[in-house]
């Protein structure tokens, strides 16, 4: 019911945003690439996005919206925000680690306790100094939207303890401290664009990868694996940010629609996640997806946490760790 009356809302909202915009001349024209697929809570995001920011500025700013990596996969299309060819981007944070390796902080594994806990940071201090090292790179930080809690996939044997993963070749993102996380536990991590993974899977190029339940199930991988286990690993955020050239020439009162509306969509992409979760589960689960519920997440966490730590406190100290583990009391 929560999840109807969500989309109900966002609905009319859109509809009264394509009224209000059809009145107005366009002034500006904005390209949004994407990695989401259509039912992907990312997707409903960027659409809720570009009329929210359309409407907000009376149809002078046109976001012109390019899903499911139209514009090319994930960091194609970051490197394209950062030497202009595209206007706005939302990847995963991992791939923003190449060149703000301080982001790479919000991708420990086991570092947040909870959602709120995750948005708490985010959303603060913290945040804001993470999307101040993203800016240096020619791009502006508009909002952390969120891909989420992450969750293991395979099509070899059911994963209930660190034990499991032996040997399995798994899809994982170019994140530093997940491939140190999998080498630990004994999996062969194989970064690859998410673009690519659906068919590696189906081809039998990797076992298995990893991903939040409703990404998962939008993705339709749940087609071309037979195992799921609910660990919840690692959180991973999605920055949403712009070309700092083609922002910094927008009228301000543009500016601050982008920066209003990506807040907004971020808080509506968090709201249809927590909503949409269960019944992704289920329909996984309908179409014959084994699901381990419970692993030892226990057993995870004391294999890799705090080696991955260290790792992060060598390079750039423990301050803004201290700050995050702080905020979950």
């Amino acid at each position: 019911m929560k999840q109807r009356t969500l989309l109900n809302t966002i609905g009319l909202a859109m509809a009264g945003a394509v009224m209000a915009g059809a009145s107005f001349a366009q002034e500006v024209t904005l390209r949004f690439g994407h990695y989401a697929k259509p039912g992907d809570t990312a997707y409903l995001a960027a659409e809720h996005f570009k009329f929210t920011v359309e409407n907000m500025t009376g149809g002078e700013v046109e976001i012109s919206l390019h899903p499911a990596g139209e514009l090319g996969n994930s960091p194609t299309m970051l490197e394209g925000a950062r030497l202009g060819s595209i206007d706005l981007v939302l990847v995963g944070n991992p791939y923003f680690t190449a060149f703000a390796p301080q982001v790479n902080l919000l991708d420990l594994p086991f570092l947040f306790q909870s959602a709120e806990h995750a948005y708490a940071v985010m959303d603060g201090e913290v945040g804001e100094e993470l999307m101040a090292s993203i800016n240096q790179s020619n791009l502006q930080g508009l909002a952390f939207w969120e891909i989420g809690f992450r969750n293991l996939t395979n099509n070899t044997r059911a994963v209930e303890t660190p034990a499991d993963l032996a040997g399995l070749k798994l899809r994982t993102t170019p994140n530093p401290a997940h491939l140190e996380a999998f080498k630990i536990l004994g999996a062969n991590p194989a970064p690859m664009p998410f673009s690519e993974v659906y068919s590696a899977l189906q081809t039998g190029t990797i076992d298995g990868q990893e991903n939040p339940v409703n990404h998962i199930y939008a993705s339709k991988l749940h087609e071309v694996q037979k195992h799921l286990s609910l660990t919840a690993h690692a959180y991973t955020a999605a920055p949403l940010v712009a070309n700092y050239g083609k922002f910094a020439r927008l009228k301000p009162e543009y500016q601050e629609a982008l920066r209003i509306a990506a807040k907004l969509s971020a808080s509506y992409e968090r709201a249809l996640n927590a909503a949409k979760e269960a019944g992704s589960l289920q329909a996984m689960i309908d179409a014959g997806v084994e699901v381990v519920k419970e692993p030892d997440v226990s057993a995870f966490r004391a294999a890799v946490a705090e080696q991955t730590r260290v790792a992060y406190v060598d390079q750039f100290g423990d301050d803004l760790l201290n700050k995050v583990d702080a905020l979950a009391e």
